[in-house]
């Protein structure tokens, strides 16, 4: 299981929402190459970022910044959601050097989209399944429906996405814990692999996941926790490499 740094993108700055609220944001830093400098020197195999003004607006705001992360690590794999609305865009990530298309609100209203990204860009598309009691909200968590996460992720399992990344928006950002429960039983209803995302604290959070790890649960993605202190990312890594191996 790999560890992901999150590096949340508003208004050209890094910085953590709470529950997903644009009105709720503490800033870590102006500079978020430096950021990802930093969480690269500490042994990242993998970056999550995410444009929140673009998930919002729909379209891309802080590509600028984005393209000069991967500029700057042109090795590294980094993922990218939020504003991901039509093949342009898509397309426009990829020859940027982005490795794969997080889709969330198309992946509900236009699974036809899905479908299209995973056609033209193989093994690149992760589909975002954000989850308030279980139901799928979209738009920047803006928008709840009435369409349980299971069966939205099991309709994807014949299109060739490459994971999923599984958030409990009642979680992110709240320091209270990841639900390791609620990721653990959608691994196991879907056989598209899992990157668990909301709510990671510290070791623990990382110790319960990896007993979990075999339903089918790859990666997890941390946020506040490592800006914060209270999860040293070198730890966790390693913790998740002893159990790996």
């Amino acid at each position: 299981m790999i560890i992901i740094p999150a590096i949340d993108l508003k208004d050209g700055q890094c910085v953590r929402l709470r529950k997903g609220v644009m009105e709720d944001t503490t800033v870590f830093s102006n500079n978020p190459t430096e950021m990802a400098s930093k969480w690269v020197e500490e042994g990242a195999r993998r970056l999550h970022l995410v444009d929140l003004n673009g998930a919002f607006e729909g379209r891309p705001i802080n590509a600028d910044c984005i393209n000069e992360i991967t500029k700057s690590f042109p090795k590294l794999p980094v993922q990218i959601g939020g504003g991901i609305r039509d093949l342009k865009t898509a397309s426009a990530y990829i020859e940027a050097g982005i490795s794969y298309l997080i889709i969330g609100t198309m992946a509900v209203k236009n699974p036809d989209f899905v479908e299209e990204l995973c056609l033209e860009f193989p093994d690149k598309v992760i589909v975002g399944l954000d989850a308030n009691n279980g139901f799928v909200a979209t738009d920047g968590w803006a928008e709840q429906t009435n369409i349980s996460v299971v069966e939205l992720a099991k309709k994807y399992e014949q299109y060739g996405v490459s994971s999923i990344v599984y958030t409990d928006i009642a979680r992110d950002g709240m320091m209270q814990g990841v639900n390791v429960d609620a990721t653990a039983a959608l691994a196991d209803q879907t056989s598209i692999p899992i990157i668990a995302s909301g709510g990671i604290t510290n070791l623990d959070d990382i110790a319960a996941l990896l007993k979990n790890a075999h339903h089918g649960i790859i990666g997890a993605i941390t946020g506040r926790a490592i800006y914060e202190g209270q999860l040293n990312f070198r730890d966790a890594q390693a913790m998740s490499d002893i159990y790996d191996s």
